[in-house]
């Protein structure tokens, strides 16, 4: 018979030598059956030792009522039921322990959580007393990784396997106003077989389901459990179309023989072209990690490709060859590499391969660098080279630089005016060395009647220019942008600057510089190609930068500049309740003798120059270090910004720039005319404004422009504004350049593109983005070139629609982007097009990706513009 034992027990006893549940009951029946006994201990007792062993094994029941059936020989805990035991905890309505069959049976509300924070739900539990094996009736388990199963029963044996029969799996959390309905998306199988040992989920006879309704079945599935970050086995499919391909599979295979490298291959099949191999190999080391990737094919049908120099032609054998790594040696300096070498120029994008090292908007190319860093706490080393590969049929190779090496060295010293006389401020030593040689040299038109840059006639490629009686290049009508043949260059400058801040507020920073350049020229005179097409030929020549450089074609000079100047500021401070104001006025003045014409020629990295905001108040307006301003100039104009409570703020600046006297090195041209065109080649500088306005987080707002400053006309302006409204986030950038024939730019550039995102609900969004090309239809009067495109001529344009929840995210994307398609020459199919694509993502979390990607064709930008294509 059975006999209850008060109305609440708890109790935490020692189960090292015997299962917890039994020798718990024990205890407490022989405490009922010992009125007299007291749980005190005496002062004197001795605390008994309990081994680590013992202290992970201790139980703690805490029940409502505990009965104890010596008949049945059982005991049952009654009443909001838990049961803690070696990181596990049992919760249910009534717990028996069965001593003789050593089983414990949980009902209602049963609730097991294990040690990894996975928590199953069922209506009835059979267990062993350490609850590693038994049975469990209509069982749910939700993992701490928000994954969930179902199963009408299930089996757990050894603690670390779970199988579910008629089972499902899903890491979508369940509707919350209707739980009963399906989720979006779940995998429902006769068994799933959860084995913790091995991280591994296995299904049998599995089917995939959307919104209950299945779409997919496999006899078979395995995959890594929710909490593995990274597990050997196969990777979700890929899928192509693409006509010059045929139909594309691929499956990944990915091996993790250990925690710090792996290797993924994945066998490309296309139904045209054959097998594509690609592999990845990654190796992380106590100091660092590289990668190295590598891809490969042989052709079944390489005619499908335009023949050479438009496309890779007859090639059988095409592939690609990628590493990128990088060591730290210590705390400080570190060693590196990024590089990638093609078989051809045109591989990525045939098989849409990614590349690591490529970058790219219209013109691309692959860069591939060494390096060596060092960072300080106001210094920095840097020891690098480069090589650079086209990747477009208008490159020529032989025109590409190699770069080897290229060294910087940067310090920055707090001089204690104490110490120094009372000079005090900061001094910076900055220094370059750079070595750069180039098989052929890189030219340019200008001036051509027809206004456009010059194409040879054998291809309609690569850029040439009108020759002279003597058949070479002159400047008259062309611009070297390199130079054939080695270039060496070394440059070491020291700055000194300190600030002085007067009784009344004004800012004085007195400044004072030295930079010394040495450079060396050896041009290659002989080198030469020549692009043949029937009778049709075309020639570049090295011969034709002796017209450029003439006695300085291999030479060495040196040239000391010095400069001192004064930076002047007098900021007006005002708060007022709505915001803080600052107006500052700005004033410069630079003091250098002229820049020397010899060093004037020679323009490799100097070559980025756009007189705005940015630079407006810089001492050197050139960029990189082959140009240096020289004369004395001016620099004048001011800035006011309020900054509002809520954080938001509004800028608008204004400034011009005057050559007060010596040589304007901005008006003087190099072998790339750079400073000229640029608003500073004339005394009185063009006026350089910004405004920017940011009141929130919703909206923000910058327009930048270049005005003449006689008449106020624009000749450059860039807008960029984003607003987010709710549900809509919208961007919208326009730019307009005038024309600059001095540097290659003969009509004037226009453009706008815009994005709109417009979030439908929490789950759906759509997406859109447009760019136009505003100043194409200026080229239908051009003769031999002549068009019919619109004022609005559509250059790309992107649609998308997508749906995105806590496990699952599916876009549909289509693409038009711009680029070139090479044809078989003049007048051929060459000239700028419209690629377009569509691109299918689904993403099922926990259960991988795949992506689906076709090939739409192309469309021709205009009929009769693809001469444009160099602009």
């Amino acid at each position: 018979m059975g006999r209850r034992i008060g109305p609440y027990l708890r109790h935490r006893p020692s189960t090292g030598s015997a299962r917890a549940m039994a020798v718990l009951c024990l205890i407490a029946a022989a405490l009922a059956c010992a009125p007299q006994a007291s749980l005190a201990a005496s002062p004197n007792d001795k605390k008994p030792q309990t081994t680590s062993t013992e202290a992970k094994d201790r139980l703690l029941l805490q029940a409502r009522e505990l009965i104890y059936d010596k008949d049945a020989n059982t005991i049952e805990a009654r009443g909001q039921v838990q049961i803690y035991y070696q990181g596990r905890a049992l919760q249910a309505d009534k717990v028996i322990y069965d001593r003789t069959r050593s089983r414990v049976y949980a009902q209602g509300n049963a609730k097991l959580t294990e040690k990894d924070g996975t928590v199953s739900y069922a209506d009835r539990f059979e267990l062993t007393d350490d609850f590693k094996e038994g049975f469990v009736d209509s069982i749910r388990t939700d993992s701490s990784e928000n994954t969930h199963m179902t199963g009408a029963r299930a089996e757990r044996s050894q603690g670390n396997v779970m199988v579910l029969d008629r089972a499902t799996y899903t890491a979508c959390p369940a509707c919350e106003d209707d739980p009963d309905k399906p989720p979006f998306w779940q995998v429902r199988a006769k068994r799933i077989i959860h084995n913790k040992e091995e991280q591994t989920i296995y299904y049998e006879d599995a089917s995939l389901e959307f919104l209950g309704v299945p779409v997919a079945y496999v006899p078979f599935l395995s995959m890594a459990d929710p909490s593995v970050k990274r597990k050997s086995g196969l990777l979700a499919p890929r899928y192509t179309v693409t006509s010059n391909l045929g139909a594309g599979f691929g499956i990944p295979i990915f091996w993790a023989p250990a925690p710090n490298y792996d290797l993924t291959v994945t066998p490309d099949y296309y139904s045209r072209q054959g097998l594509l191999l690609n592999a990845e190999w990654r190796h992380q080391l106590m100091n660092g990690a590289y990668n190295l990737r590598m891809s490969g094919i042989f052709q079944n049908d390489p005619s499908v490709f335009p023949k050479a120099p438009n496309g890779p032609g007859d090639r059988i054998l095409r592939g690609s060859l990628q590493s990128a790594g990088q060591f730290m040696l210590n705390d400080k300096w570190r060693v590196g590499w990024d590089g990638t070498y093609l078989s051809d120029r045109w591989f990525f994008t045939d098989y849409h391969l990614p590349a690591t090292a490529l970058s790219s908007n219209y013109f691309r190319e692959a860069t591939s660098t060494l390096y060596l860093t060092g960072q300080g706490d106001r210094g920095f080393f840097d020891l690098r080279s480069y090589y650079f590969q086209g990747l477009s049929s208008y490159d020529l190779q032989a025109q590409q630089p190699m770069v080897a090496p290229v060294w910087d060295y940067n310090k920055s010293i707090q001089l204690p005016a104490a110490r120094t006389a009372g000079i005090g401020g900061e001094l910076e030593i900055d220094a370059n060395f750079t070595h750069l040689t180039r098989e052929l040299a890189s030219f340019q038109s200008t001036n051509n009647t027809n206004g456009t840059r010059t194409l040879d006639n054998a291809y309609g490629l690569y850029d040439v220019c009108t020759p002279n009686s003597s058949g070479l290049y002159s400047r008259a009508n062309c611009l070297v942008r390199g130079i054939g043949g080695d270039y060496t260059r070394a440059t070491a400058s020291a700055t000194w600057k300190r600030q002085y801040i007067d009784p009344i507020g004004q800012v004085w920073t007195p400044f004072a510089f030295a930079r010394m350049n040495g450079v060396f020229l050896t041009l290659n005179q002989s080198n030469s190609v020549t692009f043949a097409s029937g009778n049709v030929t075309s020639i570049i020549q090295n011969a034709s930068q002796n017209n450029f450089f003439g006695a300085d074609a291999n030479s060495f000079y040196g040239l000391l500049t010095p400069g001192v100047g004064v930076d002047y500021r007098y900021p007006f401070v005002l708060a007022t309740d709505w915001g803080t104001h600052v107006l500052e006025p700005i004033a410069q003045i630079i003091v250098r003798p002229n820049e020397s014409t010899s060093a004037s020629l020679v323009n490799e990295d100097s070559q980025s120059l756009v007189f705005d905001d940015t630079n407006m108040f810089m001492w050197n307006k050139f960029s990189g270090y082959d140009r240096l301003e020289g004369g004395t100039r001016v620099n004048y104009g001011g800035q006011y910004t309020m900054t509002f409570r809520n954080g938001g703020y509004t800028n608008l600046m204004l400034g011009q720039s005057f050559q007060v006297a010596g040589r304007n090195s901005y008006a003087t041209p190099d072998m790339a005319n750079i400073g000229l065109s640029s608003g500073l080649d004339t005394k009185r500088s063009d006026l350089v404004s910004r405004f920017a306005i940011a009141p929130n987080s919703v909206f923000s707002f910058i327009a930048k422009g270049r005005f003449d400053p006689d008449n106020f006309h624009v000749r450059r302006f860039d807008m960029t504004g984003a607003a987010t409204l709710g549900p809509i986030q919208a961007s919208l950038q326009y730019a307009n350049y005038q024309a600059q024939p001095d540097i290659g730019y003969y009509k004037r550039r226009e453009g706008v593109s815009t994005a709109l995102k417009y979030k439908i609900d929490k789950n759906y969004f759509a997406s859109g983005s447009v760019i136009f090309d505003l100043s194409r239809h200026l080229y239908n009067d051009t003769p031999d070139i002549g068009g019919h495109a619109g004022v609005l001529s559509l250059a790309g344009m992107g649609l998308g629609l997508g749906y995105t929840d806590d496990c699952t995210t599916f876009t549909v994307n289509y693409a038009s982007v711009y680029t070139e398609k090479a044809g078989a020459g003049v007048g051929g199919s060459s000239g700028p097009v419209r690629n377009q694509t569509l691109l299918f993502q689904l993403q099922l979390r926990t259960l991988g990706d795949t992506r689906f990607q076709s090939a739409l064709g192309d469309i021709k930008v205009q009929d009769g513009l693809g001469g444009l294509s160099g602009h």
